[in-house]
């Protein structure tokens, strides 16, 4: 079976992370989701696979063309305007055959474990098309479904409004039939309308997904995200060219990629990531829940809780980065903070774009976007966003004036 991933969406709420790259190729715990969504696919015995690109598809491409595969067959097709999602998914239209069913699926939804091999199990179980459902912490966002006591979608409402609300919703992960486009076609391209009449015609069932799922749609989503992959952990992995030095402390699961050197007097909380070829100074301390990419630099006595830190990124010593994601190029003076709580301990709201957001969380820190440069001895409040390239000048409290 072959298997289509849409990539080429924009994604404006994830900023600053999606102004420079394709969402599927924001880094966590370790590997890009995009990475995590291929490990999975392979696991479910699908290796032809093509990728709908779009946003910034020269980085992802580059990127992809840059690593081994395992075998993987990757096809790149480009959907040239923005057009929405039917439009995106009839870009593969020629390469399914006749009679042939393909899997779909959105590139900015994760799972820890395989919901692929779990649509699989449904569908040959049922013989016809599926659709994978889950129970979501709030469901306004998706499209709604309903059912019956055959496991059979009755109705799909599209991001309901009101009281009009299904107790499941769909998770982005479909095996569908080459006729499906030309329903696609006859809907207007609208995929909303094109399932409706899957429903009803040929019938359309409903595969329960029980684990953890997420749609990525804001930007500290990308930390639950990550928590939630490195959750499903089992050991703990260091690579044979890392280095080591003395009196270093590894506590609970750790994973240590090649060509990583950690210095004397560091201590690593897991579950927690560093990537290859990555510097941990001495004394730091990087605790739970922590990725830091390839081809970082940590300087002595810095502190990271519960980030991301993507590739080629350098943080200076003596600073705490908690709870915040840092894009690929960051450069962080000596001494910041990104300070991740309000005093008064009341949720934070991020302010990204014309109004701000609440993210119902008492703890958040800083969102940096690819490129930016933070001088030293800076502290940024919580919730704070700062665009790509951006640079903020060294924070002095004595000046030669």
């Amino acid at each position: 079976m072959k298997a289509i991933i849409l990539a080429a969406g924009e994604a404006a709420h994830l900023s600053p992370f999606s102004e420079t790259r394709p969402i599927s190729m924001i880094g966590v715990a370790g590997r890009t989701m995009l990475d995590n969504t291929f490990a999975l696919l392979k696991s479910a015995g699908i290796n032809d696979i093509f990728i709908v690109v779009g946003h910034k598809k020269d980085k992802l491409i580059e990127r992809l063309q840059q690593q081994d595969h395992n075998g993987l067959n990757l096809h790149y097709v480009e959907q040239k305007r923005k057009l929405g999602i039917g439009h995106a998914v009839m870009q593969v239209k020629n390469k399914i055959s006749p009679g042939e069913y393909f899997l779909l699926l959105y590139g900015d939804t994760l799972t820890a474990e395989n919901i692929f091999s779990k649509v699989q199990q449904s569908f040959h179980s049922f013989k016809c098309p599926v659709a994978s459902i889950c129970l979501p912490p709030s469901n306004q966002m998706f499209g709604n479904v309903f059912l019956n006591a055959r496991m059979e979608i009755t109705k799909i409402v599209e991001k309901p409004k009101g009281n009009n609300l299904g107790n499941y919703v769909l998770s982005g992960v479909f095996i569908l039939p080459a006729s499906f486009f030309k329903l696609l076609e006859s809907s207007g391209k609208s995929m909303e309308k094109a399932l409706k009449k899957v429903v009803a015609e040929e019938g359309l069932r409903a595969s329960m997904w029980e684990d953890e799922w997420l749609d990525v749609v804001h930007p500290w989503e990308i930390l639950t995200v990550n928590k939630m992959i490195m959750d499903s952990w089992q050991e703990s992995s260091i690579a044979k060219t890392a280095t080591l030095e003395a009196n270093v402390t590894l506590q609970g699961i750790v994973r240590i990629e090649a060509g990583a050197i950690i210095k004397s007097g560091a201590v690593l909380e897991g579950p927690c990531c560093i990537g290859e070829g990555s510097y941990i100074g001495n004394n730091s301390l990087i605790r739970s829940y922590t990725s830091v990419g390839k081809k970082c630099s940590v300087g002595s006595g810095v502190e990271l809780k519960n980030c991301v830190v993507m590739d080629n990124s350098q943080i200076g010593r003596l600073s705490f980065v908690g709870d915040s994601v840092l894009g690929e190029n960051v450069d962080m003076g000596a001494g910041c903070m990104t300070v991740n709580r309000t005093v008064d301990w009341k949720p934070i709201s991020v302010k990204n774009g014309k109004r701000p957001m609440e993210t119902g969380m008492t703890k958040l820190g800083a969102f940096l976007g690819d490129g930016v440069v933070v001088g030293a001895g800076n502290t940024l409040q919580p919730g704070t966003v700062v665009a790509p390239g951006k640079i903020l000048p060294a924070c002095y409290s004595v000046t030669q004036k």
